[in-house]
């Protein structure tokens, strides 16, 4: 669970320009609430200009996307729902005590006493109240911790904020964090099975690239207390179903790869006027609703504005982002290279579409300078393929 703050902060005088020129893009719109996993898909794919635009703007991503035409098919379902509530209380029952006993066998020490606290049931209940306890719990194990005292803690239902591209987004992990070792781990419960020792490889990168937003969140946190950032470790604990059985295992993920794309990707919203000044200064994705609320705007008006701002496809994008089912029908149009997957369109060295790609495998097109070395390996490719049908149809023949 993720919220945004009501009222974004606004930045310094020298960032107002660009806040409004957010504004323009949005509409009068409320900007839609950043969560872990919506920053969590900006590292997923950051070369995206229009991801990058889109959120930073807050703009509505699957109200555009359904305007077009293009809706994406997100969601679990009720029974879905239902049994990651029944596991995740499974797994903190009586304040956490199955938790805790996965921690122990994980780390393979002693573990010592832990306490628990549940923020939750902080008086006053609000946002701010209980980002104020999470704040002066962990201050208070992080400084335990410096004077060599590790008193573990379990803080279940933790608030942290973080600063995405100017905007205030409150963020709640599963559990933060045993103190095990004088380090904290953020601890992610996932209702997917881990069967044999091995777990869905998409379920596992997406449960990742989330977690990665929890431990820079709190890096972040225990920076502005003058902790050290270090003691969060970037090893997360994965708690999930064991093989058929709703039986809880554990085991380490580390996110130091997710934690630099984030790092990135987050630096870049910051930067977001290096890609707002190639656009048109009047460019807006308003829907325009009616008395009705329903949009208004031509979805032909709407398409020309989206296309302004260059999509990254890739078919990952398809479990990720709102817009993905839309940039997927662009880039057939365009038949573009984005849909072979990321791999392959690196591998054809920035080769932007499937006809410039098969003109050079065929011969029927010069190769510019810089695509002399791609052009070799595409035309022996191509030759190979050919022999290879070419021995197939006369083994066809023979039979």
């Amino acid at each position: 669970m993720a919220r945004r703050a009501a009222a974004p902060r606004r930045g310094p005088p020298q960032k107002e320009g660009r806040v409004n020129r957010l504004d323009v893009l949005r509409g009068p719109h409320p900007a839609v609430d950043h969560t872990a996993r919506t920053i969590a898909a900006l590292a997923a794919n950051p070369g995206c200009d229009r991801r990058a635009v889109f959120d930073a703007a807050g703009v509505d991503k699957r109200a555009i996307a359904r305007h077009l035409g293009h809706p994406a098919p997100f969601g679990q379902s009720v029974f879905a729902i239902t049994r990651a509530r029944a596991f995740e209380r499974l797994v903190k029952a009586d304040g956490c005590a199955e938790l805790l006993r996965l921690l122990r066998e994980l780390f393979g020490r002693d573990v010592g006493e832990v306490g628990y606290v549940d923020v939750a049931e902080t008086e006053g209940s609000g946002r701010e109240a209980r980002h104020a306890r999470t704040r002066e719990l962990l201050r208070d194990a992080a400084r335990a911790a410096a004077d060599g005292r590790p008193a573990g803690v379990l803080v279940d239902h933790p608030l942290l904020r973080l600063d995405a591209g100017g905007t205030e987004v409150y963020l709640e992990p599963d559990v933060i964090a045993l103190q095990a070792g004088g380090r904290f781990h953020v601890i992610a419960i996932k209702s997917f099975a881990i069967i044999d020792g091995q777990a869905e490889p998409a379920q596992v990168a997406a449960a990742a690239r989330q977690a990665a937003v929890y431990v820079h969140a709190l890096r972040a946190l225990l920076a502005a207390e003058g902790a050290d950032p270090a003691l969060v470790a970037h090893d997360v604990v994965l708690v999930c179903p064991k093989d058929f059985a709703n039986t809880p295992t554990a085991t380490f993920v580390d996110v130091r790869q997710q934690l630099a794309v984030l790092a990135r990707q987050l630096a870049r919203l910051t930067r977001i006027d290096r890609i707002l000044d190639r656009l048109p200064p009047d460019l807006t994705f308003d829907l325009r609703p009616g008395p009705d609320g329903a949009p208004t705007r031509p979805a032909a008006d709407l398409a020309r504005a989206v296309r302004q701002v260059p999509a990254r496809f890739a078919p990952e994008c398809l479990s990720t982002c709102d817009m993905a089912y839309f940039c997927r029908a662009e880039a057939r149009e365009r038949e573009a290279t984005d849909m072979l997957g990321r791999a392959v369109r690196d591998a054809l060295g920035g080769l932007a579409t499937i006809p410039e790609v098969l003109g050079l495998a065929e011969g029927a097109r010069e190769p510019a300078e810089d695509e002399a070395e791609i052009a070799d390996r595409l035309r022996l490719v191509h030759r190979f393929y050919a022999e290879a049908l070419g021995a197939a149809a006369r083994e066809v023949a023979v039979a």
